[in-house]
């Protein structure tokens, strides 16, 4: 594992001083590939992105495409200085502080992303959707000092700053007045020298979305952004300069940020960002912009199959699905309407992006896949032996990137064994390497002496043509303790009746064994989601467990 640099270029060092010591972190092997082996002890990951992509003259290629606009990396390296100039000389922000990023997707906040950076600050984006109490925790936690902040979004932010004495300003775009951001902005340079970070200096911090307790904080350095692209892109999707990305995800979930940014940036792509992305409107993007990868959910995915005859789709070659298992059901109906096989991956917060994938032939319908280049994954059994092919374990990875908590020891401890990171996950791997997803070590139902996992239930039930969207969850039962119970949304929801639920209970029993029917079905008009795409399968145990109080 590489050695810390003693050298920072962080004046304000409370993340650095607040991070598990090193003794605490997982091994971080970057002697894997060649291009992470190449990474120097000083690295800037905007530099590296967007200022040596200009000055090799490529100033002139087309990053971001948004409504009617068109910028280029040009274009987008000059409003980002400009940024840099109104938080440096007008706010006084210096290396190592820390920002806090709210809006939709929108190019002002991609260029303030690279602006923070630039500055040797800390980027920390939030979903539009978080109230003025969840803000006030995220700042707090991290001792945010300055806010940029879409207009529209303000009401929660003011709020949440009468209780953040940390929090000395306030940023607001999209406003037509003499203090937005983008009026401050006007008078600026175009030229900055962008501070020489290290490569081990703090870059972003990403908090979880709380559904395991209070949201963690998970610090991801300069060199963990490039390596993410490295490997999974590079290796794994293979994006081109003549690429046209888009998407689903918001640039607030790590997800969408990597996509948008170093998974687009690193090999000179460029991309379509959308405010708010839903199926139509994701669909119309691409046939609009003849965009040619896809980032989605398989949610997203699933939801796109109901009206994707509507809209030409051919300009795609690829697709990329994270954030949860891809059904078997999803993947053929999406291959068969736009020829194009789904890239499926699994990645956590605490390693930044996806180290789990296959794409091309290599991709084997209702696996996750392999480790990708530059990682290692075991499956293991409660002993941290590595399980027999095909058997239930933990799923504990190694690679470049890995968990640093921001002052959360006890969590860290929890998190890290033996340099491996404890991902919380249970799977299945095959002969070959192969990752099968059953679920969080927390989510499998245990129901008359079996293990069931919900999401194989799921996958089935998808395949019933009456079904649109479905979650399977565990519910408490006084003689089984637990009984598998769907919470089905229908395509046609006036059909809902005690012969369809028979009906779906025989064709899962058709399809797999028996005991994991679901022995309840709730029709619901709509399932709950998290604000980037999942299906809130904790909330809806929850529900089974206050109905069994109440």
């Amino acid at each position: 594992m590489p050695q810390r640099t003693a050298y920072t270029a962080h004046k304000d060092t409370f993340i650095r001083d607040n991070m598990p010591p090193e003794d605490q972190w997982p091994e971080m092997d970057y002697t894997t590939l060649p291009e992470l082996a190449a990474y120097p002890a000083r690295l800037n990951v905007a530099a590296e992105l967007l200022d040596k992509t200009v000055a090799t003259g490529k100033g002139d290629r087309p990053y971001i495409y948004f409504g009617d606009e068109m910028w280029t990396y040009g274009d987008t390296l000059a409003k980002a200085n400009r940024l840099v100039h109104v938080l440096v000389t007008d706010y006084g922000l210096v290396p190592g502080e820390r920002v806090l990023l709210r809006s939709g997707n929108h190019p002002m906040l991609v260029i303030a992303w690279f602006a923070i950076l630039k500055a040797g600050g800390i980027a920390i984006s939030t979903m539009p959707v978080l109230r003025e109490r969840e803000l006030v925790y995220m700042i707090e936690k991290a001792r945010i000092q300055l806010a940029i902040c879409d207009n529209k979004l303000s009401k929660d932010i003011e709020k949440a700053k009468e209780s953040a004495p940390d929090l000395r300003a306030i940023l607001y775009f999209g406003r037509d007045d003499p203090d937005s951001l983008e009026a401050r902005m006007a008078g600026k340079s175009t030229d900055f020298v962008t501070v020489d970070t290290a490569a081990d200096d703090p870059a972003i911090i990403g908090f979880t979305s709380g559904s395991t307790g209070t949201p963690k904080g998970t610090i991801h350095f300069h060199r963990d952004i490039m390596a993410a692209a490295d490997t999974f892109i590079g290796h794994v999707v293979k994006i081109r300069p003549d690429d046209i990305v888009c998407g689903s995800p918001q640039i607030a979930f790590l997800y969408g940020l990597c996509a948008y940014m170093p998974d687009t940036m690193r090999f000179g792509a460029s991309v379509v960002v959308v405010e708010r992305a839903t199926p139509e409107i994701l669909l119309q993007t691409i046939e609009k912009h003849k965009a040619t990868v896809c980032f989605s959910t398989p949610s997203g995915y699933k939801l796109m199959l109901d009206v994707i005859d509507k809209y030409d789709t051919s300009s795609l070659r690829l697709c990329i699905a994270g954030g949860e298992p891809l059904a078997p059901a999803v993947f053929h109906g999406w291959e068969e309407k736009t020829g194009v096989r789904i890239i499926n991956g699994l990645g956590i917060s605490e390693l930044l992006h996806i180290f789990i994938s296959a794409s091309g032939d290599d991709i084997r319908p209702g696996l996750i896949g392999k480790a990708i280049p530059g990682f290692q994954v075991r499956v293991v059994d409660a002993d941290f032996n590595d399980a027999k092919p095909g058997e239930i374990g933990q799923m504990i990875v190694k690679g470049p990137n890995g968990c640093r908590y921001l002052d959360d020891p006890e969590r860290q401890k929890a998190y890290i064994r033996d340099g491996w990171n404890l991902s919380g996950d249970l799977c299945r791997m095959d002969k070959d390497g192969y990752v099968t997803y059953e679920a969080r070590t927390d989510d499998m139902i245990l129901t008359g002496g079996y293990n069931v996992s919900g999401l194989e239930v799921e996958a089935v039930l998808l395949e019933h043509a009456a079904v649109r969207e479905v979650a399977v969850v565990g519910s408490p039962d006084p003689n089984r303790g637990q009984i598998v119970k769907a919470f089905i949304e229908l395509r046609d929801k006036s059909s809902a009746c005690d012969e369809l639920v028979r009906d779906l209970q025989d064709f899962v029993k058709s399809q797999i064994s028996a005991f994991k029917y679901p022995r309840a079905i709730e029709f619901v008009d709509e399932l709950p989601h998290t604000p980037t795409g999942k299906i809130q399968r904790g909330a809806l145990r929850q529900l089974e467990r206050d109905r069994v109080v109440c």
